[in-house]
């Protein structure tokens, strides 16, 4: 499972068909890859690093609050070509990525133990959809966070 992280001041995402619009402000959008042998410790383990990673300033301006702390919101957004090898050659290849039948339930149980677990006010993108997705990235801060 890997996930790419950006601290935001907001972020939406929308889809043409079928019509859909969600938006957060301050928080994080988290672009998620779900990979062959992933499994519901891992959709925990993300959850809760998620929902406790410190990358938000206190007020000595270290980055020393989580997403929790700051009462903020997490777009989540399944992403399946974050699971692609682009080692060889120069078209990726997603062997790596789990199949939906495997992805989508994961990815909708990291953002459940978000809200349930951690409390965590989750939108999400729309699963196997084209989305446009829009970020407004404050720092810039963007982390890769992996569970292997």
């Amino acid at each position: 499972m890997i996930a790419i992280v950006q601290r935001v001041s907001s972020a939406s995402v929308s889809v043409k068909t079928p019509s859909y619009f969600a938006e957060i402000s301050c928080g994080l959008c988290v672009l998620l890859g779900i990979e062959k042998g992933d499994e519901q410790a891992h959709a925990t383990w993300m959850a809760r690093k998620l929902a406790n990673l410190r990358i938000f300033q206190d007020a000595d301006g270290k980055m020393n609050r989580s997403v929790k702390d700051i009462d903020g919101e997490i777009m989540l957004i399944s992403q399946f070509t974050l699971a692609g090898d682009c080692n060889a050659g120069n078209r990726p290849s997603f062997i790596a990525a789990a199949d939906p039948s495997v992805a989508e339930p994961l990815v909708h149980s990291v953002g459940e133990a978000l809200v349930k677990n951690h409390g965590v006010p989750v939108s999400k993108g729309v699963f196997g959809a084209m989305m446009q997705v829009t970020i407004v990235n404050e720092g810039p801060v963007t982390l890769v966070l992996k569970r292997d």
